[in-house]
């Protein structure tokens, strides 16, 4: 009879069912604090049981979470270091909110910072009693674009300096500037800024050339020297982030405090979104979407929002397996016109991992959305698992995440 069979001997199907048992008794019987265990023992019976055996820790920890923590994890609400305000960070502890972005300018420095972060991270959520640490960013490119300065943190000159030396010092002197975000404890950066404004547009690009955040106005020079920035910042354990695909650099208004930017320039194969290929190849974790429309690749959605852009132009075209995270989808202009919680699941729709908000008090509406939308659609259900898995294997690389 089967119910005697061992496990050795069991049929293909019954071994596999027998296992994905053993293993939901065994996440059980071991208690997760309280957590309730979503899908544990869910075993699709067509999966191997050699891939069973070698889950890996996201796995084990998405199988672990409930489908709130899940949702959680898609998002990154915005803490200001200056004036943290704890209302704030207490709604976004309620919505297991899995990343948070360091807003506004802080000269308390390094020892200041870390003070605040060690904060946060106590906060975060643990799960089958493993802490998830949050992913925590800020905007450190250099001139005009320096959210945190002070004691300990070095003043960085512009991209357009940055980009004017040779790319062995700009790799050298990123590796010192991520050494001091992790003394903060920064563990992402939401840099370089790889889009390329023409000479002929400058300071009338308004998101970009007005702050000389570009490397350069050629892909030829913007390419090589993002990347040193981004190859600095991880050897030194920073993640990076590559902004703004498909590129900022041939527009005028900013998505920031402008409607309805529109790139009419800008095609899939441009010279100017090679950078990001570039930046791509070189090991790049992150990429952050802009929030512009660009006419002459998908003319009816932003980029953000647009499955032409994030899975076809990124994911299937350049490769891209890391995270993509938004622009700003909180307090932006360009987005106002959208409810907030339909920006949250057409940018998770149209391909996108980490939602970024400065105005975390759109989070509960966000999230709720998009469970929303997972009750109603398998394929988007699958796609917030696909998100999940990436950012919790982002956190497993910068030793947020430990299931040993």
């Amino acid at each position: 009879m089967a119910s005697h069979q061992s496990p050795t001997r069991r049929s293909g199907v019954d071994r596999r069912v027998w296992i994905a048992s053993s293993l939901a008794v065994c996440i059980a019987a071991a208690g997760v604090g309280g957590v309730q265990i979503s899908q544990a023992a869910t075993i699709d019976p067509s999966v191997p049981a050699s891939k069973l055996a070698a889950s890996t820790c996201a796995d084990r920890t998405y199988s672990a979470m409930t489908t709130a923590q899940r949702v959680g994890q898609l998002f990154m609400g915005s803490v200001t270091p200056s004036a943290p305000n704890s209302a704030r960070i207490a709604l976004m502890r309620q919505y297991h909110v899995g990343s948070v972005f360091l807003a506004g300018r802080s000269n308390a420095g390094t020892a200041a910072t870390k003070n605040l972060v060690n904060g946060l991270q106590a906060k975060a959520d643990s799960v089958a009693g493993h802490r998830v640490g949050l992913l925590v960013s800020t905007d450190q490119e250099g001139g005009q674009v320096q959210v945190l300065t002070g004691p300990g943190f070095s003043t960085m000159p512009s991209a357009l300096t940055q980009g004017t030396w040779t790319t062995t010092k700009l790799r050298s002197e990123s590796a010192v500037w991520a050494k001091e975000l992790k003394s903060a404890g920064v563990n992402l950066n939401l840099a370089p800024v790889a889009d390329v404004v023409p000479a002929s547009l400058g300071t009338a690009n308004a998101p970009i050339g007005k702050f000389n955040r570009e490397f350069g106005h050629t892909a030829a020079v913007v390419a090589p020297h993002s990347n040193a920035f981004l190859e600095g910042s991880l050897q030194s354990g920073v993640l990076a982030t590559l902004k703004h695909f498909p590129g900022l650099g041939f527009v005028r208004g900013n998505t920031d405090t402008t409607a309805n930017v529109v790139d009419t320039v800008t095609t899939s194969s441009s010279p100017s979104v090679s950078t990001f290929k570039s930046g791509i190849d070189a090991g790049a974790p992150f990429v952050m979407i802009s929030s512009a429309t660009y006419s002459k690749i998908d003319a009816r959605n932003r980029a953000a929002f647009s499955p032409t852009v994030i899975q076809t132009m990124l994911r299937k075209n350049m490769g891209f397996k890391g995270v993509v995270i938004s622009d700003d989808l909180g307090n932006a202009v360009a987005v106002r016109a959208v409810a907030p919680g339909d920006r949250a699941v057409k940018f998770i729709s149209a391909g996108g991992d980490v939602v970024l908000t400065v105005e975390p008090n759109l989070i509960p509406a966000m999230t709720k959305a998009v469970q929303n939308r997972m009750t109603q659609s398998s394929a988007f259900r699958t796609q917030v698992g696909q998100s999940v898995h990436r950012v919790l294997n982002a956190k497993q690389k910068a030793g947020l995440l430990t299931c040993s």
